[in-house]
């Protein structure tokens, strides 16, 4: 199925507090985020109309925002309800929302304090990331030869444009090498996360995954914590050493676009689609399409 380029689609775009037509959502050639991707955004999913999680997703835009010195020009309230309004005016089901936040063309430079600031949220259709027959087996993974930046040498905790550079050319290598993702190590060494997910392992009926610190807080990873726990499943967050790749049983990645995305190998390691990860799976579908409730705990991320 042929891909509709995004700059050529039917609908609205929510831009600096207004909506305006999809192919008039235009941004100067000389904007400071083209240059030095001074920009942060959020991936967010409707499900059944409604947007999970927007104002964890909201806050954690305006974290991103603050690590990169970027004033956001509008507040949290103005936000939510403009991301609302986008998903009600575009009518879909199940759909993904990009809230964007960018410095502009007012001044040029790296040092640019005056180049202004945009705000913009879109919304598209958004099917199954990876096909059923793929989840089925899981997916298959590579090891990257990019590591994620250490907190000494940029804003790693941010969700951040200029970040994700890397993590396009090691995903690109995978796609060229027939695989569906990458594994990222941090700059110690140790195993960090996907190109565009959070992973976790499974050993013995216990869950692993690495400790926070090099990489964002991920909004599915702590739902996804929040869903073993309260089925009582241990979870373990520490440090992951690469030679444990061989070791562990069964192995998921999780985000918004992800959501549970059971693995089937990594390199030569390989991995069962377990009970565990089938669980974890249709637990957190069942929770997103508002077939249960939220563990307590979960909703106060």
């Amino acid at each position: 199925m042929a891909i509709i380029p995004f700059d050529d689609r039917d609908g609205e775009i929510w831009f600096d507090g207004k909506f305006v037509p999809w192919r008039d959502a235009q941004v100067h050639i000389l904007s400071h985020a083209l240059h030095y991707g001074s920009c942060v955004f959020e991936g967010e999913r409707v499900y059944e109309h409604k947007i999970f999680k927007s104002e964890a997703h909201t806050d954690r835009l305006f974290k991103s925002a603050d690590l990169l010195s970027i004033d956001m020009q509008f507040s949290k309230d103005e936000i939510n309800a403009a991301k609302l309004e986008t998903v009600k005016r575009a009518g879909y089901k199940d759909a993904y929302i990009r809230p964007v936040v960018w410095r502009g063309a007012g001044s040029m430079g790296v040092s640019a304090p005056d180049s202004g600031v945009h705000t913009a949220i879109a919304v598209w259709e958004w099917p199954a990331y990876f096909p059923e027959e793929m989840l089925a087996k899981g997916i298959s993974m590579e090891i990257s030869k990019w590591s994620r930046p250490g907190p000494q040498s940029a804003p790693c905790t941010a969700k951040a444009a200029g970040l994700y550079i890397i993590c396009t050319l090691a995903k690109e290598e995978a796609d060229r090498n027939g695989n569906q993702d990458s594994l990222m190590y941090d700059i110690e060494g140790n195993i960090a996360e996907a190109t565009g997910a959070h992973i976790f392992f499974i050993k013995d009926g216990e869950i692993h995954t690495p400790k926070l610190g090099n990489f964002i807080k991920g909004i599915t990873r702590a739902t996804a914590i929040d869903l073993a726990r309260a089925r009582g499943i241990t979870v373990h967050e520490r440090t992951i050493k690469p030679e444990e790749l061989a070791t562990f049983e069964q192995c998921f990645l999780t985000g918004s676009a992800a959501e549970i995305t059971p693995v089937g190998n990594i390199a030569e390691h390989k991995y069962q689609v377990g009970d565990i990860t089938s669980t974890m799976r249709k637990d957190y579908m069942s929770l997103v399409r508002g077939e249960t409730e939220l563990p307590s705990s979960a909703a106060a991320q």
